[in-house]
């Protein structure tokens, strides 16, 4: 059966296949090398500097608007003046984005003093070059507007198919209101694209192994890799991606019919291993490592930092607090997870507990928040001490604890505590009873030197019972009216538990600050930086996990596609001006229609094969299978984990993934619109063993013009549309109520 209607294949069939491995998608004919078909080179030249000349005009059309602090200018402008001050601050994202904005900003004469304190804050009342930081990201987005057309262009779609894809995301509003500020999305979306980009070229060299090019691709890969994570934690998503597609590449080299002798394929693995493993954590550590370099001194992320690490910053405030603990000082101690202050005072544990349980009805040990006379400690030693001299408390010391006011010791004891029964109650008893039961071994945290001696607000360290081996402990758990509401602290049974740390604070008749400013400058102390590395990391993730206040443009992930709610950026009254982040409607819907189509593509294939159908050329799946899918796998990984996140999520974290769902919708429009492929798209070589190849070129009729040209028009539409919620142009009260679309959108004024 045959008919003018039906497509036909284009498949040159010289020669009959040697073997039965056929690469439909890099070849051409046997026995020659050969290079990628490009159709016409000169015109994707025009193509791409037309594209990417209307990206830069779209981008930074009006960029000075508004001249104030727009949304999270308030912190990444604030931490690029951190890093200008080198003051240390803390944040849940990696340095490298913030330390790129520093720099422009540091070329620019920027001082770094003005805070970003409120959004609608004036820049010029302030001297801040706002319009060289926002010009960064927004050539980078200008630039990720190139990578996306060479993304096309490399992994073989037609002319007409790159300039769509590209225009789809010059012309959406999301990514222009997003990558103009001095936000972080532009440097993520740019490396992540870059990334892709790297190794799609990485891929078409396949055929030719450890070749210079086949190298640096490779090694590219990761490094753009390794930027991505760098900018924000989300760039793992990519990590991912590259992680699969490296896999699946290894597993078909692993197969027996392409004739890969082992030690070959231990190359191909050890040379990905290198480059995809041992290269990105080279090239995140170090852009950690500048991190640390720069912000060398005291600033407003101190506390979120453990002493150790404070007290390599100069002018440390906490380290003008410290004093060596000696023998015979009067102290009181924090419980570093809780805060509570060790106490007692004089009441008395009931004998018998609400649940039957006996006490041993001594004298309440608690936990307060606020300190007072009752939680001073007097340290004494376990030995004599000749001479006058004050001694120093040493990490492993023997001590004993004396409760100043009430003249008791500090003792533990196997009794159960109030309300943990596997713990062991916390008590006092008199000066000269149960001495071996009153004694406690002092460690030191095991960041702490070896040769560290207990300073206060610096060393945290544990108390462990000589005679049970359990750690003085307490929780947020409050004991009932007997015990006034306080903490409990009991015994510990875990002694290793990482909540059983105490630290220091007041000495009792010393001012640390005046004792502090006579002396000469205390030496910075000493961390190595693979420590301060997995403590920032490890602050990082558990921040980023507790920010889970509720705000009132946050959305969840099952209505990103649909844009049901946006998020307001800024407005002003006067003039009823706004930035509102939304998507183009248009390509947004259209492009989750593009999901659909090639969902439904892979199902009827799966189908139609199962009944012995071939309903696709074998080239045309190929291409679909192995390119459209990975730009499938790139949105479901860089989409779906959101949904397993408890965090405050926003209508921004969609970016990255609706960025590459325009690159799935131009490969469903090659495959609907255009009839056949451009193949080889990879390099060839006489080296190679595949032994027959194919060659097909795309036959392009006025259909997917038309299709293009309707498109990006009604793109443009919807764009134009929408841009005065995009630049912050000034709108009617009208003119807003007719721009509220959807009923999830709270525009500014709109009521």
């Amino acid at each position: 059966m045959s008919g003018p209607n039906l497509r036909q294949r284009r498949v040159e069939t010289d020669l009959k296949p040697k073997s039965g491995e056929v690469d439909f998608d890099d070849s051409k004919k046997y026995g020659k090398d050969s290079t990628p078909v490009l159709d016409n080179p000169k015109a994707h030249k025009i193509a791409y500097i037309l594209m990417v000349s209307l990206a830069g005009l779209v981008t930074f059309y009006n960029i000075g608007n508004p001249a104030e602090v727009v949304f999270d200018e308030v912190h990444f402008g604030k931490f690029a003046g951190y890093y200008i001050r080198r003051m240390y601050y803390f944040d849940v994202h990696p340095p490298l984005a913030k330390m790129m904005i520093a720099a422009i900003g540091y070329l620019l004469g920027f001082d770094g003093v003005y805070d970003f304190a409120n959004i609608g804050d004036s820049y010029p009342d302030h001297n801040v070059p706002y319009i060289g930081l926002r010009a960064l990201p927004a050539a980078l987005n200008v630039l990720s507007v190139g990578l996306i057309y060479n993304i096309m262009k490399e992994s073989g779609y037609s002319m007409i198919i790159c300039v769509l894809t590209a225009g789809m995301y010059i012309f959406d509003n999301a990514m222009v209101a997003q990558n103009r500020l001095i936000l972080l999305d532009s440097m993520l979306l740019f490396f992540m694209l870059a990334t892709m980009y790297s190794y799609i070229r990485f891929r078409k060299l396949r055929h030719t192994p450890f070749s210079a090019q086949w190298w640096f691709w490779l090694t590219t890969t990761g490094v753009f890799m390794a930027n991505t994570v760098s900018v924000k934690m989300v760039g793992l998503f990519v990590v991912a991606l590259i992680g699969f597609s490296v896999v699946y590449d290894l597993w078909n080299l692993l197969d027996i019919k392409r004739g890969l002798e082992m030690n070959i394929f231990m190359r191909h693995f050890y040379a990905r291993a290198f480059s995809l493993i041992v290269v990105p954590i080279t090239v995140y550590l170090f852009w950690f490592y500048v991190h640390f370099a720069i912000l060398n001194e005291s600033g407003p992320g101190d506390d979120f930092m453990s002493p150790q690490f404070q007290d390599t910053l100069k002018n440390s405030p906490l380290k003008m607090l410290a004093l060596e603990v000696n023998y015979g000082d009067e102290i009181t101690m924090k419980h570093k997870d809780t805060n509570a202050y060790l106490h007692s005072h004089d009441l008395h544990y009931p004998l018998r507990y609400e649940d039957g349980r006996v006490s041993s009805k001594g004298q309440q040990v608690t936990g307060i928040m606020e300190a007072n006379e009752n939680c001073y400690w007097r340290i004494k030693p376990t030995y004599d001490i000749e001479g006058d001299e004050p001694v120093v408390v040493k990490n492993g010391d023997v001590i004993q604890l004396e409760h100043v006011v009430t003249g008791t010791n500090l003792l533990t004891h196997d009794v159960a505590s109030p309300w943990m029964p596997t713990n062991e109650e916390v008590t006092t008893v008199p000066l000269d009873e149960r001495y071996e039961e009153t004694l406690f071994s002092i460690h030191f945290d095991d960041n702490v030197a070896t040769d560290a001696v207990l300073e206060s607000h610096m060393i945290p360290f544990r108390l462990i019972h000589v005679d049970t081996k359990v750690a003085i402990w307490t929780h947020n758990k409050k004991l009932p009216e007997w015990g006034l509401k306080q903490l409990e602290v009991n015994g510990n049974k875990n002694a290793l538990d990482n909540t059983n740390y105490w630290v220091a604070q007041d000495i009792k008749g010393k001012n640390a600050t005046e004792i502090n400013s006579v002396k000469k400058a205390k030496e910075l102390g000493s961390m190595p930086f693979i420590k301060k590395f997995f403590e920032l990391q490890s602050r990082m993730l558990s921040h980023n996990a507790g920010l889970t206040k509720p705000h009132p443009y946050q959305s969840t992930p099952i209505t990103w596609p649909f844009m049901i709610r946006g998020v307001s950026y800024w407005s002003r009254e006067d003039t009823r001006s706004q930035i509102y982040l939304t998507g183009n409607l248009f390509g947004w819907y259209l492009s989750v229609g593009g999901i659909a189509v090639f969902i439904g593509i892979m199902l009827a294939d799966l189908l139609a094969r199962r009944r012995g159908i071939e309903p696709i050329e074998e080239p045309v799946r190929h291409r679909v299978v192995q390119s459209a899918g990975f730009f499938f796998a790139a949105w479901a990984l860089h989409y779906i984990p959101f949904f397993a996140m408890g965090r405050s999520l926003f209508l921004h974290h969609y970016l990255p993934a609706a960025t590459v769902n325009y690159l799935l919708l131009g490969a469903m429009y090659q495959f609907i619109f255009v009839d056949g492929i451009d193949s080889p798209v990879s390099f060839l070589s006489r080296k190679s063993k595949l032994t027959y190849q194919t060659s097909m070129r795309a036959e392009l009729s006025w259909k997917p013009y038309a299709a293009v040209a309707i498109t990006l028009i009604l793109q443009l539409a919807m764009f134009l549309f929408l841009a005065p919620l995009t630049y912050g142009t000034p709108l009617t009260l009208e003119e807003i109520q007719q721009h509220q679309l959807l009923d999830g959108w709270k525009l500014q004024y709109a009521k």
